[in-house]
């Protein structure tokens, strides 16, 4: 994993020589963390994921909250007027990324919680989405990376 510290060093001109923070070596694993059920972090979560999975990156999306939207069956930001301005203007949407996801085995993970203390528990969930705690989704990412959306 690139260290923050070493990175901080080297914008401070204080990296050693034989150590460059684009050296060191990247972890394998992502978790992506969808808090908001907005297209654009729904939206956004998905390119990450596809884009660290087609980098052969294990990926593993965790939506709490208004996040779960994203996995509904269909998901409900594909409603979302913005996905079609997206589409329009060239940029893969959320349909077409969630499928690039379930092709790029991303592994997608609705929050129990989430989906209670939002009153979801009756939504249909996508095939393959699974339902389990905070704590399934970090141990799936273990020692890897975490982006919060």
């Amino acid at each position: 994993m690139r260290s923050i510290v070493a990175l901080e060093w080297h914008c401070l001109g204080q990296c050693p020589a034989n150590l460059s923070p684009w050296s060191l070596p990247v972890t394998r694993v992502l978790g992506v963390l969808l808090e908001s059920g907005g297209h654009a972090r729904g939206h956004y979560a998905l390119v990450v994921a596809a884009g660290a999975a087609a980098l052969g990156r294990a990926v593993t999306i965790f939506a709490t909250n208004r996040g779960c939207l994203l996995f509904t069956d269909p998901s409900a930001l594909i409603a979302d007027p913005r996905e079609a301005t997206v589409t329009a203007r060239g940029v893969a949407g959320v349909a077409v990324l969630l499928e690039a996801c379930v092709d790029l085995g991303v592994r997608r993970i609705a929050c129990e919680a989430g989906l209670k203390a939002e009153g979801l528990t009756d939504l249909a969930l996508a095939p393959g989405v699974e339902v389990a705690g905070i704590a399934t989704f970090l141990d799936a990412v273990g020692d890897g990376q975490i982006v919060t959306l």
